[in-house]
């Protein structure tokens, strides 16, 4: 019979469960937090991927000679061999006293017997899904910025998300040195202080002058994050989200409120806004030629152009180009 599931931080045995790595070590941080704050003796044994080997676990969890409180954390549990998983999953079945056992899993089919086990046992289950939808991950800059006790405007969260990028790690730190460094309300002037050089650098910095045919600007900005190290392959995928969001924009029905097209699209409200300004002056073949375009350089700059840089900067142009080309007739 499955045992009901816990919500103890204490509890002989959670898993942690998902593939985005701040919020597994998050986790797995607070659990044995929570073990120390019980007792500040607690050993904590944090295994490695392949670390826990066949016949290790009675091992770990037999009782010491002080009776301290043990956490034994086990990483990419999915990966675990066969005859681990099974001495795993006899150990759930009579779990040693004083012991917290914590299992951090991908997700997926790869694994889930034991993940099956763990919650039939009663397992305190932590999720930690892969944040990739920009709403998600502008939830994500709000949240750190609440857990630091500061007000932070929309408008000051967007242009972080943008300058930093998507990394959650960055974002944090982005974060709580914000919180740290500045009084008041964080807007959208303090993050432009802190954080100017990493949005100059930025492909999608590129890629928003380059759809609104600022040219100049456009290769300017080009030049500057090549210059500090931004991958050809990522200006490239964000030349190719901006003129895709315009085609995106532009086909969409105009009869949906705003919500309801940010639904539709996948898009958060201020980035449906801000692709609406981009869009004056874009026709349907502009579209498609920039699309074009943009299929052009991914292509060289994956191996067929001696230059990625020229094949960017052509790219740049040829944006430009077909945006005004058509805005002209």
């Amino acid at each position: 019979m499955a045992r009901k599931p816990s919500d103890d931080l204490l509890s002989p045995l959670t898993t942690v469960v998902g593939q985005e790595e701040l919020l597994l070590d998050r986790a797995v941080a607070q659990t044995t937090s929570a073990a120390r704050q019980a007792d500040p003796d607690t050993d904590v044994r944090d295994l490695q991927p392949g670390a826990l080997q066949p016949g290790m676990l009675s091992e770990l969890t037999s009782p010491s000679l002080f009776s301290e409180r043990k956490v034994i954390i086990v990483r990419a549990a999915q990966d675990l061999a066969a005859d681990t998983v099974k001495e795993i999953k006899s150990y759930l079945d009579d779990p040693a006293p004083e012991v917290m056992l914590v299992l951090v899993h991908a997700g997926g089919p790869k694994g889930k017997g034991l993940l099956d086990a763990a919650k039939k046992a009663g397992a305190r289950e932590v999720v930690c899904p892969k944040l990739t939808k920009p709403a998600e991950k502008l939830a994500f800059v709000r949240s750190e910025f609440r857990a630091t006790g500061r007000s932070a405007t929309e408008d000051a969260c967007t242009a972080l998300l943008d300058a930093v990028g998507s990394d959650l790690r960055e974002l944090a730190s982005a974060c709580s040195q914000l919180a740290a460094d500045t009084e008041g309300t964080i807007d959208e002037t303090v993050v432009a202080r802190y954080y100017t050089g990493r949005a100059e650098s930025s492909g999608f910095q590129v890629a928003d002058l380059a759809v609104t045919g600022r040219t100049a600007e456009a290769l300017g900005q080009l030049r500057w994050a090549l210059a500090v190290g931004e991958k050809p392959t990522g200006i490239v995928f964000a030349l190719a989200s901006g003129v895709r969001a315009i085609g995106r924009i532009a086909t969409a029905d105009r009869g949906l409120r705003p919500g309801d097209l940010a639904r539709e699209l996948g898009m958060p409200p201020w980035k449906i806004d801000r692709v609406r300004q981009q869009l004056r002056g874009w026709h349907p073949q502009g579209i498609a030629r920039a699309l074009q375009a943009v299929a052009e350089a991914d292509a060289q700059v994956k191996g067929e152009a001696v230059s990625a840089a020229y094949a960017l900067e052509r790219a740049v142009r040829r944006i430009v180009a077909s945006r005004s080309a058509e805005s002209e007739r």
